[in-house]
């Protein structure tokens, strides 16, 4: 590049946003949610595809930390969007179906993946072993909430009952899998790091004095009519020392960006949450889709053998197959027809987004090495490219809705926050 590292940073962000941009709508063109896009922007920045020299001519070694590191705030500004707009009220109606839909796409997807990594675990496990067949099977389990409610509304299916259902059972799964994600890192690093055994204290505190905290400071804030602008600082400061508090207790800084999300009160302030959302948006709208491009330059599929292809054939037929049945099996126990099952298997299939995220953090941390993170992140690209033709394929296209939709990665509040007024109208049985 130029050889000035302020000039080189600010010409990768220019680069990496705007192949982010371009890919990301491409792949909307072509009925494809952005983030297939940005992944496969990166990938083809890399030097799988690149030369070293060009490649690193595009995004510098020097500016992979600083672009990593504005990814990541992107990153956790995503997940605090997720747990912020987590809703468990459906829960709490008694909506069998999405848990028994749930308890299918995840139960058996986790056993499929834990049984494939056993015989892959002494390859591709950098340290313990036990630690990546856990991790196999929680990425296996995983079904892309923010991605699924992207699809479900550019095909018009997000206010039909199946959509409902599918949304719910995704919050589900996905709730569950960030929760044993956290218990797999701890394990993991119980070994060395004597600072997770704080975890219990660090909840503690967000539950019995963060959380009423904020509830009375939105509810002044609200009656005296301050703009929620006017809080969003205090919040990212809030947001920011939760993300170092895990991560100084060594459980990665999206668990305490997703933690805070999670503790902002909801109820009440129904308002001022929508404001405080579409403003985090934002900032993710700009900063996530880096993430993804840095995502994809990790991946590199230049030393595969017939052996890692092998792996990586096992690993999609393992993914798309258990999750398919899964799913299948939970939507037949909830007495939903087969014209509603297969389309649902369909859905839950798709990972993208959350898959990406998983994976890089295992990645990070020392759970997986490199082969296996590119297999997981073809993985991923492949069964989030596929639903929306299967969908044709099985007969619930619905109608394509993409033109009046926005092309921004963060696909989150925009399609989500109708998820539990859909909710109630996804039947407990459907004879």
């Amino acid at each position: 590049m130029t050889g000035n590292p302020a000039a080189d940073f600010f010409l990768a962000i220019a680069i990496a946003l705007g192949a982010a941009r371009a890919f990301g709508a491409a792949a909307r063109r072509i009925g494809q949610p952005a983030v297939v896009g940005e992944i496969c922007a990166g990938i083809l920045a890399s030097p799988m595809v690149l030369s070293a020299s060009v490649s690193e001519a595009l995004i510098p070694s020097s500016v992979k930390p600083l672009l990593s590191a504005l990814a990541n705030v992107g990153l956790a500004t995503f997940m605090f969007i997720i747990g912020y707009e987590l809703d468990g009220s459906f829960l709490r109606r008694g909506q069998s179906a999405a848990l028994k839909l749930a308890a299918g796409s995840v139960l058996i997807p986790f056993a499929g993946g834990v049984a494939v990594a056993v015989p892959l675990a002494a390859t591709y496990a950098p340290g313990s072993r036990t630690a990546f067949c856990l991790f196999v099977g929680i990425a296996m389990s995983v079904t892309a909430f923010p991605v699924l409610a992207r699809i479900l509304a550019d095909r018009g299916l997000n206010r039909q009952p199946i959509g409902g259902l599918a949304l719910a059972a995704a919050a589900i799964g996905d709730l569950v899998a960030w929760v044993c994600l956290a218990g797999v890192i701890a394990f993991a690093g119980v070994s060395g790091q004597w600072r997770v055994a704080l975890l219990p204290i660090y909840l503690l505190v967000m539950v019995t004095a963060v959380r009423p905290l904020l509830a009375r400071a939105l509810r002044a804030a609200d009656r005296r009519g301050t703009p929620s602008t006017t809080l969003l600082p205090a919040l990212v400061v809030v947001l920011m020392l939760s993300c170092s508090a895990t991560e100084w207790l060594g459980i990665h800084f999206i668990f305490g960006a997703f933690t805070f999300g999670a503790m902002m009160p909801k109820s009440a302030l129904e308002h001022m949450r929508i404001r405080v959302i579409e403003q985090m948006e934002h900032a993710g709208l700009i900063l996530l889709p880096l993430y993804f491009i840095v995502a994809g330059t990790k991946v590199n599929l230049d030393g595969f053998d017939a052996a890692m292809l092998g792996t990586l054939l096992a690993v999609i037929a393992v993914a798309i197959g258990t999750k398919g049945v899964g799913a299948y099996a939970g939507a037949r126990l909830s007495g939903l027809p087969h014209s509603d099952a297969l389309p649902l298997s369909v859905l839950m299939n798709t990972r993208g987004l959350t898959e990406v995220v998983i994976v890089a953090v295992a990645l990070d941390l020392g759970l997986i090495d490199g082969n296996f993170y590119s297999m997981m992140v073809v993985m991923a690209v492949l069964t989030t490219a596929m639903t929306g033709p299967l969908l044709k394929l099985v007969g619930a296209g619905g109608h394509d809705s993409r033109a009046a939709a926005p092309s921004g990665a963060v696909e989150t509040a925009v399609t989500r926050r109708p998820v539990d007024e859909i909710a109630q109208k996804a039947p407990a049985r459907t004879e």
